[in-house]
């Protein structure tokens, strides 16, 4: 009787294994290209701030411009979201492919990293400065405001990442 208790019980527990394996859990994020990209982040931005079809034209313009410069949702960085390897970027390269170009290799001294952030600063400002021609000005403010808890968002994560 105990050998068929204990037996019941592993069977159950591989089972309830199984089942925590199955595929059709939570869908896979699915890699987009450039174009994809900047398509959904300009209908996303034209529903949060109300923009009619006008802007519309002119902020996917602006995003299309911009896409190689800023990154546009997606994953963070060219190793993924969890500093895995198969993350996308917005340029359409993973981590993967980088390394196998040669592109990923050591870590960016401190010159490097201020001068990339230094560049990524001056874009976001331009792109700003366009994006503020389209909207108006009760649209920016939203923008803005949205960009601030953005950030917050992001500084937090990052402090909670820390050791």
């Amino acid at each position: 009787m105990k050998k068929v208790m204990l037996t019941m019980v592993a069977v159950l527990m591989m089972s309830a294994t199984a089942m925590a394996q199955d595929n059709n859990g939570p869908r896979q994020r699915r890699h987009m290209d450039k174009a994809e990209m900047v398509k959904m982040q300009t209908e996303r931005m034209v529903k949060d701030y109300g923009l009619d079809e006008a802007q519309q034209a002119k902020l996917l313009e602006l995003n299309t411009q911009f896409a190689g410069k800023l990154q546009m949702g997606g994953p963070r960085g060219p190793r993924g979201p969890r500093g895995g390897q198969g993350g996308q970027r917005v340029d359409g390269q993973t981590g993967a492919t980088q390394q196998a170009n040669g592109q990923q290799g050591e870590r960016p001294n401190r010159e490097q990293m201020e001068a990339r952030m230094k560049e990524m600063k001056a874009n976001r400002e331009a792109y700003n400065g366009e994006l503020k021609k389209i909207m108006t000005t009760e649209q920016f403010a939203k923008y803005e405001a949205a960009e601030k808890q953005r950030m917050e968002r992001r500084s937090q994560r990052q402090n909670r990442n820390q050791p």
